[in-house]
């Protein structure tokens, strides 16, 4: 989903950033938000798992985290954002995109964006894609991560299946 996100955009001719840690690295900025290009993305198709990593951020459940983020994104002019996860990174976007107009006015109210800034950047346009190997999320048929989980799955009980038999025992 990372790779085809950040091809698509580029081909699109826009600007593709990646954020690192998810929403924690949202709140941190700096290193954690860095641009990125079409090599960035080459050989990461066959594995498993998210390569820019993901961390629970209690930082992002506060309002002083989210206004964090929002800072980090304007300084960068990033007014579009690709979420990959479950309930609770969903959860957290609708939230982040319901304050964000508020969060601009507070920002521009403590001088740490100008009034300029914050139009440029007055609309927060998400875009959802459910990452969970739970495929429990309504409304979707497979979650990106499940088709990648069960196939670890069936590989290690196959090779489990050939030692066990190879002994002539029972594994459990």
């Amino acid at each position: 989903a990372v790779r085809a996100v950040v091809r698509m955009g580029i081909y699109a001719g826009c600007r593709m950033f990646i954020i690192k840690e998810g929403y924690q690295g949202m709140v941190d900025g700096g290193s954690n938000i860095v641009e990125t290009n079409w090599y960035s993305v080459s050989n990461i198709i066959q594995q498993g798992g998210t390569v820019i990593g993901s961390a629970r951020c209690q930082d992002f459940r506060e309002r002083e985290g989210r206004l964090k983020a929002a800072f980090n994104l304007v300084e960068r002019d990033i007014t579009n954002l690709v979420v990959i996860g479950g309930d609770g990174s969903l959860t957290g976007a609708d939230m982040f995109r319901q304050e964000w107009s508020d969060l601009l006015k507070e920002m521009v109210s403590k001088k740490m964006i100008t009034a300029e800034k914050a139009k440029i950047c007055s609309d927060l346009n998400i875009v959802g894609l459910v990452g969970s190997i739970d495929n429990d999320f309504c409304g979707t048929d497979m979650t990106i991560g499940t088709d990648s989980a069960l196939h670890r799955i069936i590989e290690a009980v196959d090779c489990i299946a050939v030692t066990a038999s190879s002994h002539q025992r029972v594994f459990v």
